[in-house]
């Protein structure tokens, strides 16, 4: 199994200008890692997604490291001010970028939930008509392109095994999947194995996250610390260092017959090349024992 990692799991170091975004992808190499994915990049002064792509596209081809992915925001209930055709037109923009990039696939966002003004019936069921529309109009336009498109279940409202299920479902189109992130599911209290085991037929794509959890019943740990809908404790882990069972989910992915990229998406409190490195270390010990490889 070939192992990568995203971008944003070094977006502090990009931050606090440690690193440029070009070298994340050497960085990134020399690791050890097989692929990388770009979330949103950090654009040098005077550049554009669209003009900066080329830049980054040589730079992976010299150092030899394949691109697997292209993640950027999309709402399909705000986005644009809340007009959806002009969203639909704005992702199809990012598509295109993708398509320069060379990437097989593309992640957009759904939703990240109901605007302040929205006055109709706040239920996942009522809305998923209009996102399916939208998630449908971008993956047909880069169906043609020859770019799969993708949501991943994160963001809370559309976050839950069943919610990217019906969504996918609900979109009908093969060009169409998730991105599978087997950590985000705590962040809506599901347990990762089960929820995996339900989406694994639609992934595209493949995360591997970790999370220290605990109980919302507990005093709040303090800063590095969010909660999950229901209240509990997250903190990001190194991959291997939380409570996600991660050699459960090879098994599941394995017998669901995923033999795509798995990559590392890390956002701990440790240093970020520490954080990356150990993760890198811990999920090749797992691939191993599990794929064989």
């Amino acid at each position: 199994m070939k192992i990568g990692v995203s971008s944003y799991s070094f977006s502090r170091l990009v931050k606090d200008g440690t690193m440029k975004q070009l070298d994340v992808i050497a960085k990134a190499k020399e690791m050890g890692f097989d692929a990388i994915e770009f979330s949103t990049f950090a654009l040098p002064e005077g550049e554009t997604p669209l003009s900066f792509a080329p830049r980054v596209k040589e730079e992976c081809e010299r150092v030899g490291i394949e691109i697997v992915n292209y993640t950027i925001f999309g709402d399909m209930l705000n986005g644009c001010h809340g007009n959806l055709e002009d969203e639909i037109e704005r992702l199809k923009g990012e598509v295109r970028v993708a398509q320069v990039l060379g990437s097989p696939g593309i992640r957009h966002d759904a939703t990240w939930g109901f605007p302040e003004d929205y006055t109709g019936v706040r239920s996942f069921d009522a809305v998923l008509p209009r996102l399916a529309k939208g998630c449908r109009a971008v993956t047909e336009y880069a169906a043609d392109l020859g770019i799969r498109t993708m949501v991943e279940n994160h963001g809370f409202f559309a976050q839950d095994s069943d919610r990217v299920e019906k969504l996918v479902t609900a979109v009908d189109h093969p060009n169409f999947g998730l991105l599978v992130d087997m950590g985000n599911f705590l962040c809506v209290d599901e347990a990762p194995e089960k929820a995996l085991g339900r989406v694994m037929p639609y992934a595209f794509h493949v995360h591997a996250k970790d999370f220290h959890v605990k109980s919302g019943n507990g005093p709040d740990p303090g800063s590095g610390w969010f909660t999950s809908r229901a209240g509990n404790y997250l903190r990001g882990a190194i991959v291997g260092h939380g409570v996600v069972p991660i050699v459960q989910c090879l098994k599941i992915m394995k017998g669901k017959g995923y033999d795509g990229v798995l990559s590392i998406e890390f956002e701990g409190m440790e240093e970020p090349l520490t954080g990356i490195s150990l993760g890198l270390e811990n999920l090749r010990k797992y691939t191993a024992q599990v794929y064989g490889n």
